[in-house]
């Protein structure tokens, strides 16, 4: 089976990740995608994330009834902070039936030659590119390893999301509902 990495804070998890989602696993050469919850990108600040075990539950709730989505915890039993390769590494050896793929957007493209052994990753697996804003001419986008999609443009951003929350603006459609009420109960992004 190929399974397409989607890796990401989720905080929290939006209708764009959803919508990127289910493209790659619907209109690509990939049967699945697991959304793969990070407890720490190296290239973000770690004080402004919320529980790790909260940002996973958004995720299963989103995904609960999605076709060829589903969420993946591998990186929360990994150390931190969590490098791709190191992931992959680990879920080769655990899957090893399942060939994997990386989702990435445009934008991680350009700055992928940044990332730890990198050039392993595009020795030893495909990577799907979707596009974001401001990002069309990545210099690795014509790498035999990388495959450019047609995935709808998404700006919507978790840190908007969070903004509108802490600002008490409705955040109705942007998160799905199931997320919405957990964020409400939680009193989350205050």
């Amino acid at each position: 089976m190929k399974i397409g990495l989607l890796f990401g804070s989720f905080n929290p998890i939006h209708i764009g990740h959803l919508i990127i989602a289910n493209y790659m696993a619907n209109h690509t050469e990939l049967d699945k995608v697991w959304l793969v919850v990070s407890p720490q990108n190296p290239f973000k600040k770690y004080s402004d994330l919320i529980n790790t075990y909260d940002r996973l539950e958004m995720a299963r709730l989103a995904t609960d009834n999605a076709e060829n989505i589903e969420v993946s915890d591998v990186e929360l039993k990994m150390p931190q902070p969590s490098y791709t390769i190191d992931t992959l590494t680990a879920l080769k050896e655990k899957y090893p039936q399942h060939e994997f793929a990386l989702i990435m957007g445009s934008d991680n493209l350009v700055s992928l030659h940044k990332w730890k052994n990198y050039k392993l990753i595009l020795r030893d697996y495909r990577i799907f590119v979707y596009p974001r804003p401001g990002y069309e001419n990545a210099e690795l986008a014509s790498h035999p390893s990388v495959t450019i999609t047609m995935t709808p443009l998404m700006e919507l951003s978790a840190t908007f999301i969070r903004q509108s929350i802490a600002a008490k603006k409705n955040v109705q459609f942007f998160v799905p509902d199931t997320v919405l009420k957990f964020i409400e109960n939680k009193n989350l992004y205050r």
